[in-house]
């Protein structure tokens, strides 16, 4: 059995958001994770040590938490720190040896600026073994907080969750916020996306079919927009009128021309990172037939062929033999990944037309054949 290497995308498809990018670890994780949750004040200056990690010192003022008894009010301990921290923090600790008579030494901190509003979101945020669902209800209200950092986090929030979770929590999305963010310029690039997501997810469970036309009216003409270089967030944009319109969404994005050859590159990019989306947590509304077949109409298009190649092996959508092999004296003829993809799909594909397929090519190419199965770790084509 040969077994294909997935891309990076892979690994993110289980979230809410597999377009929102890294999004690390939220307050709450961090706050639950830790064996010590103080209140400090900083002391002097943030340095960087020998490995360039920037810590700073801090005086600790209020003791919240600490199963590890190692802990009291007015000690002065080093944390690391993503910037300078002028004042107030909350300070997450770490036991790394918790004995008697190691513990208070070998102790690991980390610390978060926070002034009183952001120390009572800390507080309050429910605890992460809650059910998800219910979670993301209290955090919905916190989508773009006027706190910067609780903002920030709640969207950690929404990026980190199981896509079943967001679902169950549409009840607490606001559909006239949402609406208002996804239109908006200068919303930021990430969060466009899933609230582009999020958008599609309330037009799904409307009950009200107005609420639902406006919501799917929005993602419209968020699509139809004139496109800059970039098009943040465009990417779950697109998933979201997948979601909101099931499989009748593909004919809305045919329609807007991002299956021919004339679409923008970087617009085929976030569509096929819509449809993997879709293969992945749509499949009651979005049939894996269709998503296939939008998957091999991008195999004609330069920016995403080889990217469109491993997803169709992904999806062990075997009946592309032909139009996959085809890849490797046209686009391939000289873009090393598309031959790498097309080596890699026809060596894992059971039938034998893709093995008489991967034959001829080395009848006729043999030193870039065996260069491609190399570069993909793939048994030579025998």
């Amino acid at each position: 059995m040969v077994v294909l290497a997935m891309p990076p995308w892979a690994a993110s498809l289980a979230t809410a958001c597999p377009f929102c990018g890294t999004v690390g670890q939220s307050l709450a994780q961090r706050r639950d994770a830790a064996a010590i949750v103080a209140v400090g004040e900083a002391e002097g200056t943030a340095a960087a040590d020998s490995s360039s990690v920037l810590s700073q010192r801090f005086r600790i003022d209020q003791v919240l938490r600490d199963t590890a008894h190692a802990t009291v009010a007015g000690e002065t301990v080093p944390a690391r720190v993503a910037g300078p921290i002028a004042g107030t923090a909350v300070l997450f600790g770490t036991v790394i040896a918790a004995t008697p008579k190691a513990a208070v030494d070998d102790r690991s901190w980390s610390a978060v600026a926070a002034d009183e509003t952001l120390l009572g979101y800390v507080a309050a945020a429910p605890a992460t073994d809650l059910p998800a669902a219910e979670r993301l209800r209290w955090f919905a209200a916190r989508l773009e907080h006027p706190d910067p950092a609780i903002a920030a986090d709640a969207f950690t929030e929404f990026g980190l969750a199981p896509f079943s979770a967001v679902r169950a929590a549409a009840s607490a999305l606001d559909p006239v916020r949402l609406r208002a963010w996804v239109s908006e310029p200068g919303i930021d690039a990430r969060r466009r996306g899933l609230y582009g997501l999020l958008l599609g997810v309330v037009a799904a469970a409307a009950d009200d079919p107005a609420v639902a036309r406006d919501c799917i009216d929005t993602l419209h003409r968020a699509v139809e927009a004139p496109a800059d270089d970039f098009r943040a967030g465009f990417d779950g944009v697109l998933a979201g009128v997948l979601v909101a319109e099931g499989q009748n969404g593909l004919d809305s994005l045919d329609r807007w021309g991002l299956f021919g050859r004339q679409a923008r590159p970087l617009d085929q990019r976030h569509l096929l990172a819509a449809l993997r989306f879709a293969g992945e947590s749509l499949t009651e509304t979005v049939p894996r037939g269709r998503v296939v077949a939008a998957t091999a109409a991008l195999l004609a298009s330069p920016a995403v062929a080889a990217d469109a190649t491993v997803d169709l092996a992904r999806y062990q959508a075997w009946g592309t033999v032909a139009e996959v092999s085809r890849l490797w004296d046209t686009l391939g003829a000289d873009d090393p990944l598309v031959r790498r993809a097309v080596a890699g799909y026809l060596t894992a594909c059971p039938l034998p037309a893709a093995k008489q397929a991967l034959e001829q090519i080395r009848s006729r190419d043999p030193q870039r054949l065996q260069q491609a199965l190399d570069a993909a770790a793939l048994p030579a084509a025998r």
